[in-house]
């Protein structure tokens, strides 16, 4: 599996692969995803194989225009190409209903499939020479750190892909809101990219999803996922007199607290800027994950704009471990 710049040859040659059924990672403003011709159910078998992931929670379908949107999905709501416009492309994803071309390996056996444009050249040049959808969740193993730089991917899925397209550290560095709206109903199913009071300044107020379903309509509705390897909580005050004897990795969101307690720590944006903290939330997971740690602690940032995205994913790295 290699590391490959993405020029014209190996883009070529990533467009070759996956015609050819195989799978490639490749860099998105969000995470690295895990590609495959969205339209190959065999193709796609391959990712929930790659990443061990459950063939229950769905995919996301990347797609590079309108049109290519409107060839898996149909809607009625006039909210839809409203969204389009002003957050395409960019990491909001939409549930929509699918049309028959559409693999039931895609959703999950659903009726529903997750579609988005990324903001990406790269991902946006991979799908324009493929000229159909990219299936692709996050390039790593199921319930891991997601990835935001190639070595991300190489770290977790070595041999299980073909290659990798570099394209350097993701911008945004989580994952896609997704959001689900119809005539009825509109839905933020996954906190992300794209801050909920931005959506809702545009289309209104989004209502938080059924609590304990069963069948997740789109990823990341999951309590347990992007965990590192090392086990992790919540920074307080009283936790820190109680760890003594432990070697710590810290994780905080403006400025250190109580330093020399810490092997390690790391600051996710001096500035306190919601966008450079999601960014570089994943990267420090990573790289504390491969140190000599026995607890890595995090700091609770305040739920608003990204930092209800950055909550969500430190609430259910947690959660693996309590």
């Amino acid at each position: 599996m290699a590391i490959l710049e993405p020029n014209i040859d190996n883009l070529k040659h990533a467009v070759n692969l996956i015609k050819n059924g195989e799978l490639v990672a490749f860099p998105t403003e969000t995470v690295y995803g895990l590609g495959a011709d969205g339209f190959n159910k065999n193709a796609v078998a391959k990712i929930f194989e790659a990443k061990k992931r459950p063939t229950f929670n769905p995919l996301i379908l990347h797609v590079s225009s309108l049109k290519m949107l409107n060839t898996v999905a149909s809607y009625t709501s006039d909210k839809i190409p409203l969204l389009a416009d002003n957050f395409w492309p960019g990491p909001l994803t939409l549930i929509l209903k699918k049309k028959e071309i559409v693999p039931y390996i895609v959703t999950s056996g659903l009726e529903t499939v997750a579609v988005r444009m990324p903001n990406n050249e790269i991902a946006l040049d991979l799908i324009n020479k493929l000229g159909r959808p990219i299936a692709a969740p996050s390039a790593n193993s199921f319930s891991k750190l997601s990835p935001t730089t190639a070595q991300h991917v190489q770290k977790q899925l070595g041999e299980k892909v073909n290659i990798i397209l570099d394209g350097g550290k993701c911008d945004v560095g989580v994952e896609s809101t997704i959001i689900e709206v119809n005539e009825v109903t509109q839905i933020l199913l996954r906190p992300g990219g794209i801050p909920k009071e931005d959506i809702e300044k545009l289309i209104g107020k989004l209502v938080e999803p059924k609590k304990n379903k069963v069948t997740p309509n789109s990823p990341g509705q999951l309590a347990v996922h992007y965990a590192p390897n090392l086990p992790i909580q919540f920074y307080s005050e009283e936790k820190i007199l109680s760890l003594s004897d432990l070697k710590l990795g810290g994780i905080f969101f403006r400025e250190g607290k109580n330093l020399d307690k810490f092997t390690v720590s790391k600051i996710l944006s001096p500035t306190g800027n919601f966008n450079e903290a999601a960014s570089n939330l994943f990267s420090y997971l990573h790289e504390m994950e491969t140190m000599d740690l026995d607890l890595i602690l995090v700091e609770r940032v305040e739920k608003t704009k990204l930092g209800i995205a950055i909550m969500d994913r430190l609430t259910k790295a947690v959660n693996k471990y309590l």
